[in-house]
């Protein structure tokens, strides 16, 4: 899997938090930036722009959106609806899933687990801070080799809901 390509979303299936239960207290809606100069690749690798907003949709359901703009300047785009009770739901096919199931523990976490063609393609955590301007991800996947990987990609808050 090419590095630029795990930078997207995933899920654990976990019972988590609805939004009925925690809307109004759930600072992970809105969008963020990723810091790309913090990225774990070489610079000429990183994509020039990571955006990723969460959105409520549907009553206890998550919209998830994606855009990266890669080092050549193209845009590669995932986008998905899915309920915060761990269901593996069918998203828009893309670089890295067409699967995710997605839980929320807590109103500052989200825990997602994407698959892609029947194989599991990566787990993320997005934990927010408390002041609620910023977000780790933490992306645990499988490397070439076989090995496990986890890396940590730092978020800015650029919009809020």
């Amino acid at each position: 899997m090419k590095p630029i390509h795990t930078i997207f979303l995933a899920a654990l299936c976990f019972h988590g938090v609805s939004f009925a239960e925690s809307r109004q207290s759930t600072p992970l809606l809105g969008s963020w930036a990723v810091d790309t100069a913090r990225l774990p690749m070489p610079p000429e690798a990183r994509p020039q722009r990571v955006t990723i907003s969460f959105a409520e949709k549907e009553s206890g359901h998550l919209m998830t959106r994606v855009e990266v703009i890669d080092p050549r300047g193209e845009m590669l785009l995932a986008e998905g609806l899915t309920p915060l009770d761990g269901t593996p739901t069918p998203v828009k096919s893309n670089f890295e899933a067409d699967v995710s199931a997605t839980t929320m523990p807590t109103p500052d976490v989200l825990v997602m687990q994407l698959a892609k063609d029947g194989s599991p393609a990566s787990t993320r955590i997005y934990a927010v801070t408390a002041d609620g301007q910023s977000m780790v991800e933490t992306v645990a996947y499988f490397g070439p080799d076989g090995q496990p990987v986890s890396r940590k990609n730092y978020f800015s808050r650029i919009q809020s809901p």
